[in-house]
């Protein structure tokens, strides 16, 4: 699982995964969204897609690059014992809340 997470380390890497939830897209669309260099989009793809976060498919002079769920399973998997630590706060969170609307209304 290292590849993975060393490919999430990056905010850039993490970002381009952002852009990819809504579709594929292009380098060229990449580079647009995120006001980073074609250059750096292009490397930092390579990584993505040889961590199995993306795929590339080549139409004539483009390549348009889609978001792989199998890896984003393998970080959720990993992270599920560690789930009731943020759940018990939240629930502890939603308790205040409702405890603070009840005593403005």
């Amino acid at each position: 699982m290292s590849p993975i997470f060393e490919a999430l380390a990056q905010p850039v890497r993490r970002d381009i995964l952002d852009s990819l939830r809504s579709g594929p897209k292009s380098v060229n669309d990449l580079v647009t969204g995120l006001d980073v260099s074609q250059p750096v989009v292009s490397k930092h793809l390579r990584i993505l897609r040889e961590a199995g976060f993306v795929t590339v498919r080549v139409d004539a002079q483009r390549r348009w690059y889609q978001l792989r769920a199998e890896p984003l399973m393998e970080v959720a998997d990993w992270l599920e014992p560690y789930r009731w630590m943020w759940e018990r706060r939240l629930d502890l969170l939603g308790d205040h809340l409702d405890t603070m609307e009840a005593e403005e209304s």
